[in-house]
């Protein structure tokens, strides 16, 4: 398949004090289009910095992302982007939330509440339409934000760990509920996680990120789809894959401590 997002040698440093610190280096991936790719890497690898540069909301410091094969350089239309905190207005109940891409899109009315209506319905919120976020728990949250992205239609969606701060049973749920609606959106998912799990369950192909933002692994998930995301953990694929990731993992860790 043909390469949605393109990304050549991203290079990327912050001056902090009167230090350059360099969070990414030379990276050069391609995201073909459909596809569902994982990165994972310890912290401060500049995983978020990846995705925010491939957002456009950050400028690299060298190198150049490319989606479909045009320069990016500001957020694009097409490309929705779920980050780690809840981005919710607290003044708009969840339906009202879900409704704001579509007026910004110029919408009709009784569009932008069928489309509502039928997002809520597929993320688990019905009956809470009408609740602000402060009456949400995390998950619901969670859910509630995924809608509202999705609202939008974009054809690539950009996840900055989505489901980090979501106790083990949430999660599960929520991996399920994400596999099921990109399984039938033939959209294209860029998912960071640093959980491993995660990553396996998730991803057609997982990428790993080491000591400056240095891509490390780079290796396909040939575990079949559908995939349960409360089962397949459990399949000799999947162990052999994590051992792997961990390894590259654990090898990127200890690098990076005796640079530091």
């Amino acid at each position: 398949m043909a390469a949605i997002i393109r990304i050549e040698q991203l290079s990327k440093t912050f001056i902090r004090g009167e230090r350059e610190v360099t969070v990414l280096t030379s990276v050069n991936l391609e995201i073909e289009q459909g596809s569902f790719v994982v990165i994972v890497g310890p912290s401060g690898c500049g995983k978020s910095t990846l995705l925010n540069i491939v957002a456009g909301l950050l400028p690299a410091t060298s190198g150049h992302v490319f989606y479909r094969d045009n320069l990016m350089g500001e957020p694009h239309p097409e490309i929705g982007y779920l980050t780690q905190k809840d981005t919710l207005m607290p003044w708009r109940n969840v339906e009202s939330n879900i409704k704001m891409p579509l007026e910004i899109q110029g919408r009709s009315k009784a569009e932008r509440t069928r489309l509502a209506q039928e997002l809520i319905a597929r993320v688990g919120l019905k009956g809470f339409e009408k609740h602000y976020p402060h009456e949400l728990s995390g998950g619901m949250l969670r859910r509630a934000c995924l809608a509202r992205m999705l609202s939008a239609d974009p054809e690539t969606l950009l996840m900055d760990e989505p489901f980090g701060a979501l106790d083990a049973q949430l999660r599960l749920e929520l991996q399920a509920e994400l596999l099921n609606l990109w399984s039938d959106s033939n959209k294209t998912v860029l998912f960071i996680t640093h959980d491993i799990e995660e990553a396996i369950v998730l991803g057609d192909r997982v990428v790993v990120l080491g000591l400056g933002g240095r891509v490390v692994l780079d290796t396909p998930v040939h575990l079949p789809r559908p995939r349960d995301a409360a089962k397949t953990r459990f399949q000799p694929e999947f162990v052999a894959l994590h051992e792997r990731l961990w390894q590259a993992l654990f090898e990127a860790r200890v690098r990076q401590e005796v640079t530091i």
